[in-house]
């Protein structure tokens, strides 16, 4: 069934590109009539191209090889065989020309002639009138903007058929030495001008409808199809820029226009199949420039040159210029006036263009300024943000920022090519800034480089400023975490140690006083036995109270507890000295007993684990509490291997914003904690009142 499927979808495909070369050389068959015909009849290149054979003929090559080449790679796209049917229309009219003139100079008979006329008029306004706009309305994807622009196709289709009935069922003069008409020929045409009005009001709007779907597309769609559009942009630019320099009047002129509009399909099928091209976005930069520029300075020339021959006129007899004179030093004055205004005009055009095209880049400061204000906003304060607005500052198609090799925020779709712009802070990569390249170029300008670098402060700062903040939400998670397990550890000590003994001590105590009558000697058992069981609970008290803090630092202060941790550890036949000043500044609780766990499993470990005879703790105060233990066991036979001390250590001086290096030297071993004062405390490292 798959198979059958399979063939089935080739067979259509097949046929489809038959049809589609079929109609595209059933146009090459008519503007070869058009040119054949027209040398067979005698037609010079004047006529040829006074009687539009010759734009008809470009517009029906343009037309067709435009949507044969879509038709062919994209045949579910209408668009292709919208442009097939514009090209055998138009070629229609452009092969009637030279066929007429032969008809009406050979006097062939009059439904031959009036059917080549009938076929002349009615074809080009199809094209024109119909496909075109209809070609607009569909580009790039062959669908309509949305639902709401289905009135928009229905309004081309009526507007359509009466630009087709204004020109086709008019009379046709068509030949300069005869008479033809069509068989249409409407004999009350003159009293329809009513209609034909409306018929070129609501072409117009249509056109402007199609226009601003264009626009549409680009404010709603992303950057591949802003780049297709803007493929027809610089079609459209062309046109305008011809406009501009050859001017509406003549029939040469006029020509060369029409001839411009071949341009359109042959944007349309770029911007469909071969989109990436080049860089169109500079293509349309300096197209629109210099089109702005090339109509100003013809505006700024004629009326320069007006206001000049009036002022010059005023000095000069009325004897030494005609009527229609323009004063000799006209041009030359306005020649010059251009010529000092041209550069400043041209830097504010391109400012103006390049922004439309490319954002901010031009203007680095405006670009930061942006990306500032989104994330100190509310709702920006995340660096999520910060892709989107160098997108929109730079318009590129991509943007995303990686940090850790992980990707932490993306916008827009990611391209072939990319580039990456390292987030530093302080000296130390937080991350990466990746773009996309746009497309067409192989690489990023120094503009945009310069504009990206400026954007990765901020955006290192905001990297940074999340990774702190997470790590202090991980922290204050562990924090709880650590907190809870505590107060289970203290709720089963005390249910499974304390508990018991406290409630077998109740027991023996009711069990005594029941036998103070009747049993003195078994009472007083078991009243030693109960104060055994008081012995043990005070223990365990004891125990408990010492892994909440140890007593000897309420007893001694830091440096009492380590000198008598210290003394016990000398037992072992080691040296072991403490090393500390006379006086320590006051220290907070969560410090106090940090500096005492590290330097005690620091001390320790170089007991139990290294072959020293020399232990020395130095505890030096210098803008924070420094705990420093080191050993003399000589160089390390193997790499430290981190345990759970090690990892303890460690832990006790970051959770107090603390730092703590270990491992081996020279010498032996080193273990260095360095832990900030954090504020007031209760006193000194002396003993504690009571």
């Amino acid at each position: 069934m798959m198979s059958a499927m399979s063939t089935d979808g080739f067979g259509r495909t097949r046929a489809r590109t038959g049809a589609a070369f079929g109609l595209f050389g059933l146009v090459v068959a008519e503007v070869g009539v058009a040119l054949g015909g027209s040398l067979a009849v005698g037609m010079g290149f004047a006529d040829f191209r006074d009687s539009f054979a010759l734009t008809n003929s470009a517009i029906a090559l343009s037309c067709a090889v435009s949507g044969v080449l879509i038709a062919w790679q994209r045949p579910r796209n209408p668009l292709g065989w919208v442009l097939l049917a514009a090209g055998v229309l138009q070629g229609a009219t452009a092969a009637m020309s030279p066929l007429l003139a032969a008809a009406t100079a050979n006097d062939w008979p009059e439904p031959a002639i009036r059917t080549l006329t009938t076929v002349f008029l009615f074809s080009w306004p199809w094209s024109i009138g119909l496909c075109l706009p209809l070609a607009l309305l569909l580009f790039p994807d062959g669908r309509l903007p949305g639902r709401r622009w289905r009135w928009v196709g229905w309004a081309t289709v009526v507007s359509g058929v009466l630009f087709v009935a204004q020109f086709g069922t008019g009379p046709a003069d068509l030949l300069d030495d005869a008479r033809v008409r069509s068989w249409f020929e409407l004999p009350f045409y003159s009293d329809l001008a009513p209609l034909w009005r409306a018929s070129e009001v609501l072409g117009l709007a249509v056109l402007l409808a199609a226009l601003l779907s264009l626009v549409v597309r680009y404010r709603n769609g992303g950057e591949q199809l802003r780049r297709q559009l803007l493929w027809l942009v610089l079609a459209v630019l062309v046109m305008v820029v011809a406009l501009v320099v050859w001017g509406p009047g003549g029939d040469g002129p006029l020509v060369l226009i029409l001839l411009c509009i071949a341009a359109v399909p042959a944007a349309m099928t770029i911007a469909v199949l071969r989109h990436h091209l080049l860089d169109i976005r500079l293509a349309v930069s300096r197209a629109v420039l210099y089109g702005l520029l090339t109509a100003g300075a013809v505006g700024a020339y004629l009326g320069l040159v007006a206001v000049a021959d009036a002022v010059l006129r005023s000095d000069i007899g009325p004897g030494d210029i005609g009527p229609g004179d323009i004063g000799p030093g006209s041009p030359l004055l306005a020649t010059l006036l251009i010529a000092v205004g041209f550069n400043p005009v041209r830097v504010r055009l391109q400012r103006v263009v390049d922004r439309a095209l490319y954002g901010d880049r031009a203007d680095p400061v405006r670009a930061v300024s942006r990306l500032g204000a989104r994330l100190a906003s509310h709702a920006g304060t995340d660096p999520a943000d910060g892709p989107a607005v160098v997108r929109e500052a730079l318009r590129l198609p991509y943007a995303a920022l990686r940090s850790g090799g992980v990707e932490q925020a993306a916008d827009g779709e990611p391209t072939e090519r990319v580039e990456t712009v390292a987030l530093v802070y302080r000296g130390e990569q937080v991350g990466e800034l990746v773009v996309g390249v746009r497309t067409g170029q192989q690489r990023l300008d120094r503009a945009d480089r310069a504009v990206l670098e400026l954007l990765a402060a901020p955006l290192a700062i905001a990297v940074h400023a999340t990774a702190l903040s997470d790590a202090v939400q991980r922290s204050r998670e562990h924090i709880v975490a650590a907190r809870e397990e505590e107060r289970r550890r203290l709720r089963r000590d005390l249910h499974d140690g304390l508990g018991p003994v406290l409630t077998g001590m109740t027991f023996l105590a009711d069990a005594a006083t029941n036998l103070l009558r009747t049993d003195p000697d078994r009472a007083l058992e078991l009243l030693g036995r109960l104060r055994a069981g008081a012995g043990e609970g005070l223990d365990d008290i004891r125990r408990l109270v010492h892994e909440l803090r140890p007593p000897s630092l309420d007893e001694l202060g830091l440096v009492g507890a380590l000198s008598r941790r210290a003394d016990l550890l000398r037992s072992t036949g080691r040296d072991v000295v403490v090393e500390a000043p006379a006086e320590l500044p006051p220290l907070t609780a969560a410090v106090e007993v940090a500096a005492f766990r590290i330097a005690e499993e620091a001390l320790t470990n170089a007991i139990r684990h290294s072959r020293a005879d020399h232990v020395r703790a130095e505890l030096v105060v210098n803008g924070a509490l420094e705990v420093t233990v080191t050993d003399d066991g000589g160089p390390a036979r193997a790499p430290w291997r981190p345990g759970v001390g090690m990892a303890s250590m460690r832990e006790r001086a970051t959770e107090i914003g603390g730092t703590c290096e270990i491992g081996p030297v020279p010498a032996g071993g080193r273990v260095r904690a360095r832990l900030p004062l954090l504020g007031p405390a209760r006193g000194d490292g002396g003993p504690t009142d009571g």
